[in-house]
């Protein structure tokens, strides 16, 4: 398959999926969900692992701003926050080991896709930060997996307070699992013990902890409407526009 947004690659049973909007820094629009989602279904039947990464100084900056005024210029109403949630329970539930390999800056909608894999390992670059309040918005999406991982206070602080978070702190809040100078070597290592794993003994496995937790899919509905609200929200979106073209926030006028 020919992909737009993403980079992929197998080696025997590990795919490697790049996303891959340089000229965009990274942002995730409809397109990058859609193949995203696209390669993770074939990987539910030829995959026991999913190498999931970013560029070098960027991971994944959150919501594509341009798509977004896009879309409202031509009159639509707001985008559905579901495919992204669902490409997200992709990752989180799927039959196969998710590991995000995170570099440089991962912030809002980046933050989710790391929340949602099995396993994260960073650089010594990486920092993760919620920036969302900043317009008006909030991570209601990213939460259900965020808290999964880190609890509920350090997600309601990370949320509130905007600030990126080192790689350092993300170890100590469970948001990352591993973290090197050189993450290459660390994923590496992983990936000596994950590749002999049992696809069938994977998939039963991640159905018995996704059975445990149950979480995500009982936030589900709640999540997408509060995504659904803050995006519609005339107000939001004159903050977001007025900062694409002038570089203000909101609060500055």
């Amino acid at each position: 398959m020919s992909y737009e947004t993403v980079r992929v690659r197998f080696e025997e049973s590990i795919c490697f999926l790049q996303l891959h909007r340089p000229e965009a820094n990274n942002t995730i629009n409809d397109r990058l969900i859609e193949e995203c989602r696209h390669v993770l279904s074939i990987c539910e039947q030829s995959a026991t692992v999913v190498v999931l990464e970013g560029l070098p100084e960027v991971f994944c900056m959150g919501a594509d701003f341009k798509e977004l005024r896009e879309h409202h210029a031509r009159g639509g109403v707001a985008q559905s926050p579901e495919p992204l949630y669902d490409l997200w329970l992709q990752l989180a539930t799927g039959p196969y080991v998710s590991v995000a390999h995170v570099r440089g800056k991962a912030n809002a909608g980046g933050v989710g896709f790391v929340a949602a894999s099995d396993i994260v390992i960073a650089d010594d670059t990486a920092q993760f930060s919620l920036s969302e309040l900043l317009f008006g918005l909030m991570p209601a999406c990213v939460m259900p997996f965020l808290v999964r991982r880190t609890g509920f206070q350090k997600a309601h602080y990370m949320a509130l307070s905007t600030k990126p978070v080192s790689v350092q702190q993300a170890l100590e809040w469970r948001l990352v699992d591993a973290h090197a100078a050189n993450s290459g070597s660390v994923l590496r290592m992983h990936l000596l013990r994950l590749r002999n794993m049992s696809k069938v003994g994977i998939a039963r496995y991640k159905r018995y902890m996704n059975a445990l937790g149950g979480a995500l899919e009982q936030a589900k509905p709640g999540a997408l409407a509060a995504a659904t609200e803050v995006f519609s929200d005339p107000g939001n979106l004159e903050g977001i526009f007025r900062y694409m073209e002038t570089g203000q926030f909101p609060w500055q006028r």
